[in-house]
């Protein structure tokens, strides 16, 4: 007899191929596509359709914290499902939401508050530009509608937050809104120029947007939109102090600082979130999703800081409407879960997260021994391998099928998924990995990237 998972398997890629459109199709492929498929996971692993246990290197898309099988958040989802499943957010509320908007208001720094909930990261970023116009409008301020980005930045795949991204492999086929984005250089201390302290180059960052508010007027722009570590844009942490320098300037000329938390927040970092606690700001907005679900349930919204709120309520117009909302905004079973899911982050899992960070970084930094390994960089429980063709240069490696494509093929042959970026691998797993994990997860990749290596000087595609 056939077996059954593979006859299912063979089914679910058909029909896949036949009927499912995936994200970020090519037009090649587009609704003609089967990717890898999954079938189960418990912990920090994950199974595919050729049978193999694989070490879920990315968390999902950098969510799953709290790991996968949780009977936990399963149990709140059920019990949720069971007592109120839905309610419509224009005309009633329910009670997880409110106690979730309590809570996650208890953990946001300063005097952020106020909670608005959305489907999930780019619906979190659509929200917060859409107040910040709204903002403006009620305030009188028609044309203060420009927001600062940064080259290398990911905030979404909607009309407005994807106008903020900065990667030209998503831009070059789609429209956005580029007359309403001020794009900036992106905080990458490994491409600052030879010989350059770190120290220049955060300055050097600092006056380039400084002169961008001098050059575009400060009454022009309603908000600079960025993220404490730009996560698919290969885990770039700027240099110390400068985002602290960004938030000064957007203070001392009414912009708006808008953090994007989306992957950082909900324990990525230790810490619900890490604006204040890694980074010494307190933005006026922080847009959230991701790990505050452990990916469970799509859910994200943004926390927003009482003075905002407080110069609505005193406008001149309190007919004024703020006319967004969705229809699965403040949605009662993504709220129960969250709440359990914040009772594990609480119970000891940020702090766990926060111990077993320098471990995670010593093993996978071993990894710049190998010679095709650029640098390893990261914070937290987020990392990424960059790729380079020689050191000196720091030029990337580009080939037929992405340098990161081919290590990540290697290491799921080896038992490990990650996440490739052009000629980068992206990792961060779980919080709840162990040291004996980790150790596993770090030999895969040098075993990996040491078959990509033998590949490409075997094919005459690189001489290092």
């Amino acid at each position: 007899m056939p077996d059954t998972h593979a006859v299912l398997f063979q089914k679910a890629t058909q029909d896949a191929k036949d009927h499912l459109i995936q994200p970020w199709p090519s037009a090649g492929s587009i609704g003609a596509e089967a990717r890898g498929m999954l079938n189960a996971g418990e912990g920090i692993y994950v199974h595919d359709d050729k049978g193999r246990k694989l070490i879920d290197g990315p968390a999902g898309m950098w969510c799953t914290n709290v790991g996968h099988r949780n009977q936990a958040l399963a149990d709140a989802m059920k019990d949720q499902a069971l007592e109120l499943s839905y309610n419509s957010p224009w005309y009633t509320s329910n009670e997880p939401s409110a106690e979730l908007a309590r809570r996650i208001a208890g953990h946001a720094p300063g005097d952020l508050n106020h909670v608005f909930f959305t489907t999930g990261g780019s619906t979190a970023v659509e929200s917060a530009l859409r107040f910040a116009q709204f903002y403006n409008n009620v305030r009188g301020l028609e044309g203060k509608k420009k927001i600062i980005c940064r080259d290398g930045g990911y905030h979404g795949s909607t009309y407005l937050s994807a106008s903020l991204n900065g990667s030209q492999r998503s831009r070059n086929w789609m429209d956005f809104a580029d007359g309403m984005m001020i794009r900036l250089s992106c905080p990458d201390p490994f491409r600052r120029p030879k010989g350059q302290s770190l120290e220049a180059f955060s300055d050097q960052l600092v006056k380039e947007f400084a002169d961008a508010v001098a050059e575009h007027g400060a009454e022009n722009i309603a908000a600079f939109v960025g993220e404490p570590i730009m996560a698919s844009g290969g885990v770039i942490v700027p240099p110390e102090g400068y985002f602290k320098s960004i938030r000064e300037i957007c203070a001392e000329n009414d912009i708006l600082f808008i953090v994007d938390e989306v992957v950082t927040a909900f324990g990525r970092l230790g810490h619900v979130f890490a604006s204040e606690a890694c980074f010494d700001v307190v933005p006026d907005i922080i847009t959230f999703a991701k790990g505050v679900t452990s990916g469970y349930f799509p859910l994200g919204g943004m926390v927003v800081s009482d003075r905002l709120l407080s110069g609505l309520r005193a406008s001149n117009h309190p007919e004024a409407m703020y006319a967004h909302g969705l229809t699965y905004s403040s949605h009662p079973i993504g709220c129960a879960v969250a709440l359990k899911n914040l009772d594990i982050l609480e119970d000891g899992l940020l702090d766990y997260a926060r111990e077993i960070t320098p471990y995670f970084h010593e093993k996978l930094k071993a990894l710049e021994t190998l010679e095709l390994v650029g640098e390893v960089r990261g914070m937290g429980l987020m990392a990424c391998i960059e790729c380079v063709a020689d050191r000196d240069s720091h030029n990337p490696i580009r080939l037929d099928t992405e340098v990161g494509v081919r290590i990540d093929r290697h290491c799921q042959e080896l038992g490990l998924l990650l996440r490739p970026l052009v000629h980068m691998c992206v990792m961060s797993p779980p919080l709840v990995i162990t040291r004996p994990q980790i150790d596993t997860m770090a030999g895969i990749l040098h075993e990996g990237i040491s078959r990509t290596m033998r590949d490409l000087r075997a094919e005459g595609l690189w001489n290092g």
